[in-house]
């Protein structure tokens, strides 16, 4: 195989692999029913003059499958905490018992579960989308080289390989994590 297809290919596989990457990342976020300490991960707590996220100022874990504890590591922070939860708009109701903020999750209603699936789904497409630019940016590629026809129908077929299977493996996450939050 030509040394610049195969380059192509690398570089468009490595740019799927970002998609897939990015949607776990984002499928993390969304809540299914368990604490995480990554439900907090987009909270930023003011420290010191500048924001900061909240686990670079405090230890958070997860005593059990409802409740979240973010133990500061300065007590002044407490407060800080506390609004900066409240105001990332997570939907949780932090009280603080002077030693951390304990954040109780509670359960998911049905009908936030399906807007979840919903919100799962959209990110889904999102890396779908995110993964055919990619097909569409390595056959351009591909068409500027100066090869044989065959080689080139060749590398569109790797490539249509490629995304196939990306999509597959997406939808897969996908139906993982649409199982997950409707899970009662």
């Amino acid at each position: 195989m030509d040394e610049e297809v195969k380059f192509i290919l690398d570089t468009t596989k490595e740019s799927m692999d970002a998609s897939i990457s990015h949607l776990e990342k984002a499928l993390v976020k969304i809540r299914a029913g368990k604490a995480s300490p990554m439900m907090l991960s987009t909270v930023m707590v003011e420290y010191y003059g500048s924001q900061t996220p909240l686990s670079q100022v405090s230890n958070i874990n997860t005593p059990d499958a409802r409740t979240i504890s973010v133990q500061p590591w300065e007590k002044n922070l407490l407060g800080e905490i506390e609004t900066a939860i409240m105001n990332a708009n997570l939907g949780f109701n932090p009280m603080n018992n002077g030693e951390m903020v304990i954040i109780n999750v509670p359960p998911l209603t049905e009908e936030r579960r399906i807007q979840l699936v919903k919100q799962a789904k959209a990110e889904a497409e999102d890396a779908k989308v995110s993964v055919r630019s990619a097909r569409q940016d390595a056959n351009k590629e591909l068409k500027a080289l100066d090869i044989s026809e065959d080689l080139l129908s060749n590398a569109e077929v790797d490539v249509q390989e490629l995304t196939d299977s990306y999509s597959k493996k997406i939808d897969a996450i996908l139906a993982n994590k649409e199982a997950e939050i409707m899970k009662v």
